[in-house]
């Protein structure tokens, strides 16, 4: 289950520290009005940290680092467009532009400075979402709580005085003429690395982009410089929040959104998303992801809605076309759901989740041998990567047209490769159930509900396993479990409910 909280309540400290001896993995996500941030836990290890619309990306960082050259990271970018799914430092140590050593280095520091900004808002709420695993192309690694807290708690003692002299990133410093000639102090690497790029001109956000030092570093880096008195306050910068640009916004709006919808928060999602509606209006981007957190939530009207509208300002773009036919297919518009596909496959005929969408459309029609068709074309491009829908599909379609054995291979298949999926179990001990093997079918049957107690047609599945063996009392407890989950599930349940409190 979700962990929910305001960080005012749970610090942020407390709240790692329990994910960490809970050994939890999944995804906290953390909000306080226009920030959003995700920390990835691993069996309690922290492996990953991000923040939104914060400049800490890996290539950025590598190349300010002087790790790698921007051609460098211009080639193994274009690389990994050629091949989605390699991880840019990958592939940056396979061209011999880092080396593996600097490659761990900075990926750490990359989620070390993550957290540790992290501990220096003031409030906010959290969500830790189960399960939920970072971008496959993003580098892991992993690191220890305990001591990620213990440098986030000294940070925040000394941010707490730097801020005394530095509360703005607007501020712009300058070097002070009265003060002595910088060669004849003892200044630490940062502070000459800073004092060239001090000139009147530069605000201190311009200063650490410039430099590639972390925030703390070179704030500390400039406490330490006016702190001696080589530098001076000389303004402020214009560009602060009230005069950025209408793209920065929109871009704020799209990572926000996109940031929220991978970590399960639908509500703030939304309101982002529909931020960027109103501002370019004309872009299919912020309406097709309404469409997916629509369907994520099973409102397929209001999914068929905002798919028709990306399509509408973005054209006829195959993952559009995708979802606009499943939403369709859900919301029982099968006649259009099934044209729909057929263009999306047209487009994108190497799109194996089309195949699949475009076959459950031919089941639900009721044309069983056309459906199985379409999940073998689906097979044929999945190779051995085969969703567990795909399974569910096509052992239907085979039961549908009498082919029970090849419906059993499939299915016995498919629970192998997806042994704790509850659907998949369920279907199965129906064909063990109608080939006549109720003792597999009951052991299935437990098996899906041990992965999924709530499931309601495993409970009365099971209830009619159990009263055909005439175990009277046990197929009463089940059928009355499948009516406390799902009180509308069918007037056999209630038939043989009666017929057992008949018996007793």
């Amino acid at each position: 289950m979700a962990i929910r909280g305001s960080l005012q309540e749970a610090g942020l400290a407390d709240v790692i520290q329990m994910l960490h001896l809970g050994r939890r993995t999944g995804c906290l996500a953390l909000a306080d009005r226009g920030r959003h941030a995700s920390i990835f836990f691993e069996e309690g290890w922290v492996v990953h940290a991000t923040i939104v619309n914060r400049p800490d990306r890996l290539g950025d960082l590598l190349v300010k680092s002087g790790k790698t050259t921007a051609a460098q990271l211009d080639e193994a970018m274009r690389m990994q467009a050629r091949h989605p799914g390699q991880r840019i430092g990958e592939l940056l140590v396979g061209l011999g532009a880092l080396t593996p050593e600097d490659l761990r280095a900075t990926v750490r520091r990359q989620v070390d400075e993550a957290v540790f900004a992290l501990f220096s808002w003031r409030g906010g709420s959290f969500t830790f979402e189960p399960a939920l695993a970072p971008d496959p192309q993003v580098e892991r690694v992993r690191v220890s709580p305990e001591s990620l807290m213990l440098e986030g708690a000294r940070r925040v003692d000394e941010w707490a005085v730097i801020e005394q002299k530095i509360p703005s990133f607007d501020l712009i410093f300058a070097g002070d003429p009265a003060a002595p000639d910088a060669g004849t102090l003892d200044l630490t690497t940062s502070q000459r690395r800073l004092l060239p790029l001090l000139d009147g001109t530069r605000d201190v956000r311009t200063v650490v982009e410039a430099t590639g030092l972390t925030e703390f570093d070179c704030c500390q880096a400039l406490f330490g410089l006016l702190s001696a008195g080589v530098i001076h306050r000389v303004g402020t910068s214009t560009l602060g929040p009230s005069a950025r640009s209408r793209e920065t916004q929109i871009e704020e709006h799209r990572n926000l959104g996109v940031a929220f919808y991978r970590t399960g928060m639908l509500d703030e999602a939304v309101r982002e998303f529909r931020r960027v509606m109103e501002l370019r209006p004309g872009e299919g981007f912020a309406p097709f992801h309404l469409g997916l957190i629509a369907a994520r939530r099973g409102q397929w009207g209001e999914a068929v809605y905002f798919f028709r509208g990306a399509a509408d300002r973005a054209g006829p773009r195959p993952a559009i076309l995708h979802n606009l036919g499943v939403a369709l297919g859900e919301a029982g518009e099968l006649d259009l759901a099934e044209s729909t596909l057929a263009e999306a496959t047209s487009r994108a005929p190497d799109r194996a989740a089309s195949h699949v969408a475009w076959g459950l459309v031919a089941l639900e029609r009721g044309d069983a041998p056309l459906a199985v068709s379409r999940f073998q074309r689906a097979r044929e491009l999945t190779g051995d990567d085969v969703p567990a829908l795909w399974y569910w599909g096509v052992v239907r379609a085979l039961a549908m047209t009498g082919d029970l054995e090849q419906a059993i291979r499939l299915s016995e298949d498919g629970v192998a490769r997806w042994p704790g999926h509850p659907v998949l179990l369920n279907n199965h001990a129906v064909l063990c159930e109608a080939s006549g093997d109720l003792p597999g079918t009951e052991q299935t049957l437990n098996r899906a509900l041990e992965a999924d107690p709530g499931l309601p047609q495993v409970s009365k599945n099971l209830g009619d396993v159990l009263y055909r063996l005439g175990r009277f009392d046990e197929a009463a407890a089940a059928f009355e479990r499948a009516a406390r989950l799902a009180p509308d599930l069918g007037e056999d349940l209630y038939f043989k409910l009666g017929n057992l409190a008949l018996r007793r």
